[in-house]
């Protein structure tokens, strides 16, 4: 493989931290003398990593791989991810699959892709979930101006609707040592951005003497990073201590809290095996709200899980409507095999999921337009990023997670500026237009 002008192309499915790791693989196969392929050149190589949180994700993951495979049969064509590690046999079966991976063996692939070039023998390789071990830190960024660290992996929680401890493993992380270094090597490449990724990040170091408090104090110490987001982070993990650090004391983890709810009914978490309860998760809002007054608050919730009687239903809806919030993130319930829900009775019919997902959506497009429009006027402060090729214009993010559009700038790139938010990009809803200061 050494030498061979290869080129690879990469697709990703699913979270950000899904986006990590296809940037750590994509880096990998770099130091093994593969170049990615270049916009309008078929590809010797494609790596796919895969989502399967929902059935969609699932149907998603199915029609990329026969798009690519039919688009380039004479790829190698490597499978992971989360689909890959639940359902192996049913995608190393699809036409043009070459090598299917799990979980334990992603971070292998530059590895399995050279034995391929040598022996061309199809591989199928999965660790099962149990067995999970393994744990690579890193901090990439790929074609992306952030970066991201992934500090922990796995879930040891095992909500009832689930799969993604059977698609994970076991909850494992790295050490404040090791990300701390990747975060230094990140800000020496010109790192302004770092998001802090993972499953369960609020887990990190479960079975050491290290905690995820402990991590984020001793990053927000290293020279050169300007800003840290924390992605998705559980509300019970979520403590009244870090929310003050974050509000009082951090230099620069941003005013952008991501918290999962899924549901406004106690009696549905409960079925859900979620760790929390409503006053819980509103003592948190209530406290973000009361000290970091401008902080964007996404919610994951999912409309018609299993339980969500028209009762349950409208206790959700009472309670998320009344949180001061900025975006609900609103999935339909989706029946994952395997998962202990399907035994918890109380199923809503798929037309009732996806009218309350619209009932949802609809709440948070008032809420999300609330807070853009209270920031119109207002002057702060943005991370350019590199725009899309032939884009007139370029968008940034302000420190609480506004989107924010204006003319493409080459020297901004990257770069930290103030503007005026001028009003609602009318061509891209989710934005701010914005004026140079």
């Amino acid at each position: 493989m050494q030498g061979e002008c290869l080129k690879a192309a990469y697709y990703t499915l699913g979270c950000k931290l899904n986006f990590a790791e296809t940037s750590a693989i994509g880096r990998t196969l770099s130091e093994k003398g593969i170049i990615r392929a270049p916009r309008g050149e078929d590809p010797d190589i494609i790596v796919i990593n895969t989502c399967s949180v929902t059935e969609t994700a699932d149907k998603k993951g199915r029609q990329l791989i026969r798009r690519l495979s039919s688009r380039y049969p004479d790829a190698t064509l490597l499978v992971t991810g989360c689909y890959a590690q639940l359902k192996p046999e049913e995608i190393a079966s699809m036409e043009g699959v070459d090598i299917v991976i799990g979980s334990n063996e992603k971070m292998k692939a530059a590895e399995y892709i050279s034995n391929w070039i040598q022996n061309h023998d199809k591989r199928i390789d999965v660790t099962p979930f149990r067995d999970i071990e393994s744990f690579t830190p890193t901090c990439e960024r790929g074609d992306r101006t952030r970066f991201f660290l992934k500090v922990q992996d796995g879930c040891d929680y095992f909500c009832t609707y689930c799969t993604i401890p059977f698609a994970r493993g076991k909850s494992r992380s790295g050490s404040i040592a090791q990300l701390c270094s990747l975060a230094e090597n990140a800000s020496a490449k010109g790192a302004k951005e770092i998001v802090i990724t993972g499953v369960n990040i609020g887990d990190f170091g479960k079975g050491s003497d290290e905690t995820f408090f402990n991590l984020i104090k001793a990053l927000d110490k290293i020279e050169g990073i300007e800003r840290y987001r924390i992605s998705s982070i559980e509300p019970n993990l979520l403590t009244e201590d870090i929310i003050k650090w974050v509000a009082n004391e951090s230099r620069k983890f941003m005013p952008h809290f991501h918290i999962p709810l899924q549901s406004g009914s106690d009696n549905v978490l409960k079925k859900m095996n979620r760790h929390y309860d409503t006053t819980l998760f509103a003592s948190r809002i209530e406290n973000i709200n009361r000290l970091i007054p401008d902080a964007f608050i996404g919610v994951d919730v999912i409309a018609g899980a299993r339980g969500e009687t028209e009762t349950e239903w409208k206790k959700n809806l009472d309670f998320i409507t009344g949180l001061n919030i900025t975006r609900l993130h609103v999935f339909p319930y989706s029946e994952r095999p395997g998962t202990a829900a399907l035994a918890l009775g109380d199923s809503v019919p798929n037309a009732t999921r996806h009218d309350r997902v619209k009932i949802l959506t609809d709440i948070s497009d008032r809420k999300f337009t609330d807070f853009y429009n209270r920031h119109i006027g207002e002057t702060a402060e943005v991370l350019w990023e590199q725009p899309a090729r032939g884009n007139d214009n370029m968008h940034g993010f302000t420190k609480n997670y506004i989107r924010v559009t204006a003319p493409y700038k080459k020297e901004l790139v990257n770069r930290l500026s103030t503007v005026r938010l001028t009003g609602i990009d009318q061509e891209n809803p989710d934005s701010l237009k914005a004026e140079f200061l």
